[in-house]
C-alpha cells in the first residue's frame, strides 16, 4: 500500500524519525545513568511503549487512570501517573496497583491523609511522590515556602503510603523565547528540587523531571534520577521553534488534500479542527495551525503558506505572495503545533517509510480522559 491509496485526512507517523528519536534519547540518558520514563500520552500506543521499554526506558507515565488501564491490559508493568488523583477514584487505583507497579503525585496533605487511611483500611501500600511547583504555577507545593519541607516530612511519614522522591514539571519552558532561557529553567527546576530534597532531611529515592523543551539540559543537572518527556518521540512544530527539534525530525504529520482552491491566493484542506488542533503555535513561530510541507515527499516547510483558519473540517490556507502551486486533489503533509493532541483525534495513526505504508496501527489510549 502507497501512501496515495490513504483515505484524507490522516496522522503518519514516520517509522525511521520515531526509531532515531526514541534511540536518541534512550542514549542519552543511559550514558548519564538517568532513567527514562516517557510520558505515553503523546503516543497513546501500546505498540509504541513497548518499543521505548525494549530500548531501556523503566516505565511510562499516563496523564488519567483510564490511559494507565490500556496500557496495563496490554503488558505494561510501571506506571506512573504524573496527576493528582483524587480518593474518589481509589478503587480503580487499587485494582491497577494489584496489576502493575503504580505511583502516583500528591501536592496536597489533606489528600495524602486521605489516600493513607484508603491504603490502610486495605492493607496496601500506594507508590507516592510529592509533586513541586517549579514555576509553571499549575500544581505542586511551592518549594520555597516555608512550609515546603514539612510538607514533604509529614507525607514522607504517613503510613500505607510509600514516599518515593519528588517530581516537577517544567511546563513553563513552553513559553520560553531563547536556548538560554529554556537552559535556566531546567537548571532552576533541579536546584529546587536538590535544595527542597536536602531541606526536608527525608530520604527521596527519586527527583524526577519531565517535559521535552526542557530535557536536553536536564540532561547535565546533577542530582536527578528520571526524566519523564513525552512529545520527544514524535515531535511537532512547537519543539522545532523551541530548539529542541529540527523539521526532519518530526515523525507525526497530517496526510490533507487540497479540496478547493477558491482565489489565487488560498487553498482549502481536508484537515480541519478535528485533526489539526487549535493549539496555536509556540516558540517563535509567526501564527497558522501547522507547518504544510506542500507534498508527501518533503522536509521543508513552504514559508508561504500559512494555515489562517481551521473550521471543523476545513483548513483555509493563505498564500502570503505569488500564490501557490497546490491544485485540487494534491496531497500535502503538516507538521501540527502540538503532536499530543492530534493523536488523542484518531482511532489509529499510519506507519509509514517514505511512500511505502509500513502498518496500520490503533491509537488504543484515544479518548481516555478519566
Amino acid at each position: 500500500m502507497r501512501l496515495t491509496d490513504i483515505p484524507t485526512p490522516a496522522v503518519l507517523i514516520e517509522s525511521s524519525r520515531l526509531e532515531r528519536n526514541l534511540d536518541r534519547m534512550q542514549e542519552a540518558a543511559t550514558a548519564r545513568g538517568l532513567r527514562l520514563r516517557p510520558h505515553a500520552k503523546t503516543h497513546k500506543s501500546p505498540h509504541i511503549a513497548a518499543m521505548q521499554i525494549e530500548r531501556g526506558a523503566v516505565g511510562i507515565c499516563c496523564a488519567k487512570l483510564g490511559e494507565a488501564e490500556v496500557f496495563a491490559e496490554a503488558g505494561v508493568t510501571d506506571i506512573r501517573l504524573p496527576y493528582p488523583l483524587h480518593p474518589v477514584n481509589a478503587g480503580r487505583v487499587f485494582d491497577l496497583a494489584d496489576r502493575v507497579r503504580l505511583s502516583f503525585i500528591v501536592d496536597d496533605p489533606e489528600i495524602a491523609d486521605a489516600w493513607s487511611n484508603a491504603a490502610q483500611q486495605t492493607g496496601r501500600r500506594l507508590n507516592v511522590l510529592v509533586k513541586v511547583d517549579v514555576g509553571f504555577h499549575r500544581c505542586g507545593i511551592d518549594p520555597v515556602s516555608n512550609e515546603a519541607a514539612s510538607v514533604v516530612q509529614r507525607i514522607a511519614r504517613l503510613p500505607g503510603l510509600e514516599f518515593r522522591g519528588l517530581l516537577s514539571h517544567a511546563g513553563h519552558a513552553y513559553g520560553a523565547t531563547s536556548e538560554a532561557e529554556i537552559a535556566a529553567i531546567a537548571a532552576t527546576e533541579a536546584e529546587l528540587l536538590r535544595d527542597l530534597s536536602e531541606r526536608s532531611g527525608v530520604d527521596c529515592e527519586e527527583i524526577s523531571v519531565g517535559a521535552t523543551p526542557t530535557v536536553r539540559f536536564s540532561l547535565e543537572e546533577t542530582g536527578l534520577t528520571e526524566l519523564r518527556p513525552g512529545n520527544y518521540a514524535y515531535y511537532d512544530r512547537t519543539q522545532v521553534g523551541l530548539g529542541a527539534a529540527t523539521f526532519e525530525d518530526c515523525a507525526l504529520t497530517v496526510l490533507a488534500r487540497v479540496v478547493s482552491h477558491p482565489a489565487r491566493d488560498r487553498v482549502i484542506f481536508d484537515s480541519g479542527s478535528k485533526t489539526l488542533t487549535t493549539d496555536g503555535a509556540r516558540g517563535g513561530h509567526a501564527g497558522g495551525y501547522g507547518a504544510v510541507l506542500a507534498s508527501p515527499d518533503e522536509t521543508a516547510p513552504d514559508l508561504n503558506l500559512v494555515i489562517d483558519r481551521l473550521s471543523e473540517e476545513h483548513a483555509t490556507v493563505r498564500a502570503m505572495s505569488g500564490g501557490t502551486r497546490l491544485r485540487t486533489g494534491d496531497l500535502v503533509r503538516i507538521v501540527p503545533n502540538h503532536s499530543c493532541v492530534v493523536s488523542n483525534l484518531v482511532d489509529h495513526v499510519w506507519l509509514v517509510d517514505g511512500g511505502r505504508v509500513v502498518d496500520k496501527l490503533p491509537v488504543a489510549a484515544r479518548g481516555r480522559i478519566t
